[in-house]
């Protein structure tokens, strides 16, 4: 519950979880608690404690760590806010004036005399237990501010001491890093100007060794899809922090008298019970927006790994004729359609149906894949253009640069187009809107293929106003087009954030549909998205980007963990393959209530070289669950596959899926439970027991349904 109207305790609670804030005053609002849940009368305890005893060589308390850390106040670690009016006013000092309280959110209104600057914090804490912090800051002086910095952060105890983030690259995006939490500050910073291949999806601070159902964690996530920073700190001073914003480059945001400046949302979420607690809230937090899709995700075929700038239109009509009889749903055009478009060095920008390719336009091919029962769906790169295009041509000026007659270091063949230059907006937003009103689309694949480097406008800067001028495009672009779906690709995985999916509504995980690397992507990606917002494609014998070949029992059983689809030339699969690939898609049309509206569970299971996961429906009636042999195990006996999550209390019949394909095995004698059909045992023994797996094959994959059929009985088999 929260506090009273203008208390000075705020207490935000959720099941599991209590945000309290001290905000009594003078200064900023100071995180007291932010973790197991409270009653009111101990939160109110919590946020009274006596100020720190001394630090050593000092006769002065600690300095508590408010949601705006400031130097002003004798904090020595990192600020909050940075910023100067012509190189004064370089340090604030800001004075609580106002708090207002409802059900889930506070608000702190702040001023500082000495900066001119008024200050207001939101702190949120939704149902899911996800809380979102953001500050904006307001030039109440007479002379322009110049903003470097605005960032929010959060405490984290002194028993979370160790850290994990993500890093990556193009086809191998987010894999996990480990480290200790120790003193001074771990910075991960993004200069690309979108979200980034090698940027963290989030950073999470927990107890030693916590695992997937295990330790204490605490997460946070900037929502911004341009420069962002995200950090871990901790003082000698026994003050620990996690905290993140915008990289501001120098000189983008100045503010007038008058004006003022918002940082992106961070999102912080707790657990008591490892990271499964996490992707919980986030995913609890992205399916409660009104704008959730909230149909069925259509099984989508995408052209690009099947045809690549190779468009006739008698071709990819055979492919949409092989695509509607395997049950595919939506058929996406991916690049190549366009003006000149005949090979990635020439064309973008030129968002017009290329006439020698097809002279009746995108007609034939578009009412050839409706009359099939599947949505069209079309590949555009708006924010990209190749110098070799009629648009470059003919609008040099349109493009980022850092100054005038300079350009940026060539990417792909290709520059930046300003989306903040007015006449750039208009002209994109008429292209895309003509396309949309001429043709039936439903689905819009939304591609950002090159890092923005020296990005500026009238040699200023120019990253936030890129990043917010597509906002607002994809905004208007929805507000025409209410049930258009788009889709956030960038180069893969390179723009994965909770505010590009304010305007979107799935993200393209990776380029890479190698399925073994795609365990990796898929599974830390889905620690903050969930699911049915995660493309996951099954891609050819022969992956495109890594050359590795896997049965395709084993592509399919990665990608139905996300939003299925097909990445794959299937006129040349075999009649063999077609089947399997028909029962597949049956297979996933039955279960995506469950995969897409399920609780995500991770095992920790014992063996490295396997991974265990699955999906259990809400009232733990029904789930999926994965055994994934990645690797061979130094065990010669496999380790019991424990399946989390389900209810103690039930009897499930544990049922093998065969429409996924039944792995390869090494030959030994399976478990009876594995060859015998269906078998029924409690919930209590699959969570803290579990089943013997047979000995998979390196990257083979086993799944199996498991569906309540009455009350345990003596909790077991």
């Amino acid at each position: 519950m929260p506090s009273e109207h203008g208390s000075a305790v705020v207490h935000l609670s959720r099941p599991g979880v209590s945000l309290v804030v001290d905000a009594a005053g003078p200064g900023l609002p100071v995180i007291r608690h932010w973790g197991p849940e409270l009653g009111d009368a101990d939160a109110a305890y919590v946020a009274r404690q006596p100020d720190e005893p001394a630090a050593i060589n000092t006769p002065d308390p600690a300095v508590p760590v408010a949601i705006l850390p400031e130097a002003g106040t004798g904090h020595m670690g990192r600020p909050g806010l940075r910023g100067h009016r012509a190189g004064t006013a370089w340090s604030s000092a800001f004075t609580l004036t106002a708090t207002s309280v409802t059900a889930d959110a506070a608000t702190f209104t702040a001023r500082d005399e000495r900066t001119g600057l008024e200050l207001v914090t939101h702190v949120e804490l939704a149902p899911a237990g996800l809380a979102r912090l953001r500050h904006t800051v307001t030039n109440r002086g007479t002379t322009p501010y110049t903003v470097d910095a605005l960032e929010v952060a959060v405490p984290v105890p002194a028993h979370a001491d160790e850290l994990l983030d993500f890093t990556g690259r193009w086809a191998r995006e987010r894999h996990p890093q480990r480290r200790a939490f120790d003193h001074g500050a771990w910075v991960r910073e993004s200069r690309r100007g979108r979200t980034g291949h090698d940027a963290t999806i989030g950073l999470v601070a927990g107890t030693r060794g916590f695992g997937h159902r295990t330790g204490e964690v605490w997460a946070v996530h900037v929502a911004w899809s341009g420069n962002h920073v995200t950090y871990a700190q901790r003082l000698p001073e026994r003050r620990s922090t996690l905290g993140g914003g915008e990289l501001l480059l120098g000189g983008e945001v100045i503010l007038a008298p008058g004006e003022s400046y918002e940082s992106p949302w961070l999102y912080a979420a707790y657990s008591g019970a490892g990271l499964d607690g996490i992707g919980a809230a986030f995913h609890g937090w992205l399916r409660s927006r009104p704008g959730h899709p909230d149909a069925p995700r259509p099984v989508v075929l995408n052209t690009w790994e099947a045809v690549y700038f190779d468009h006739d239109v008698d071709r990819l009509r055979g492919l949409a004729d092989v695509a509607a009889d395997l049950g595919v749903e939506r058929f996406v055009l991916d690049d190549g359609w366009f003006t000149g478009r005949r090979n990635s060095s020439a064309g973008l920008g030129d968002w017009y149906v290329d006439p020698d390719v097809w002279p009746d336009g995108l007609h034939p091919l578009v009412d050839h894949v409706t009359g099939l029962g599947m949505d069209f769906g079309l590949w555009v790169e708006p924010e990209m253009v190749n110098p070799d295009s009629a648009l470059f041509r003919a609008h040099p000026e349109w493009v980022l640069r850092p100054a005038d007659g300079v350009l940026p270091p060539p990417g792909r063949r290709q520059q930046v187009l300003d989306v903040s230059h007015p006449d750039a907006y208009a002209y994109l937003l008429e292209r895309l809107d003509d396309l949309l009103c001429t043709y039936r689309i439903a689905y819009l694949k939304w591609d950002h293929n090159r890092d923005l480097v020296d990005a500026g406008h009238h040699g200023r800067a120019a990253v936030r106003e890129q990043t917010r001028a597509v906002y607002r495009l994809l905004a208007e672009l929805r507000r025409r087009h209410p049930r258009v779906e788009i889709e956030s690709c960038s180069s893969g995985g390179a723009r994965i954030d909770l505010e590009v999916l304010e305007h979107t509504a799935r993200v393209w995980a990776s380029d890479c549909n190698d399925a073994l690397e795609r365990q990796a992507i898929q599974r830390w990606t889905g620690l903050f998205v969930p699911p049915e917002l995660m493309g996951a494609h099954v891609g050819p014998p022969r992956s495109h980007t890594t050359a590795r070949t896997h049965d395709l029992s084993f592509r399919v059983a990665t990608a139905v963990f996300g939003h299925f689809g097909l990445e794959w030339d299937v006129t040349t699969a075999t009649a063999d393959e077609r089947t399997a690939l028909r029962a597949a898609i049956a297979g996933y049309k039955d279960l995506r209530p469950v995969l897409h509206g399920g609780t995500v569970v991770r095992g920790d299971h014992p063996d490295p070289a396997a991974w265990v996961h699955g999906v259990v429906a809400p009232d733990r009636a029904t789930a999926v669950f994965a055994y994934v042999q990645l690797a061979t195990s130094v065990d010669a006996v496999p380790a019991p596959w424990r399946m989390p999550g389900l209810d103690p209390d039930r009897v499930y019949r544990v049922t093998v899926l065969p429409e996924f394909g039944r792995p390869a095995t090494t030959g030994r004698i399976d478990p009876a439970w594995y060859g015998s059909g269906p078998v029924e045992v409690g919930g209590r023994v699959l969570g803290t027991v579990g089943l013997t797996p047979p000995v998979l094959a390196p990257e083979q994959a086993l799944l199996v349904r498991l569906d309540a059929v009455g009350p345990a009985a003596d909790g077991g088999v």
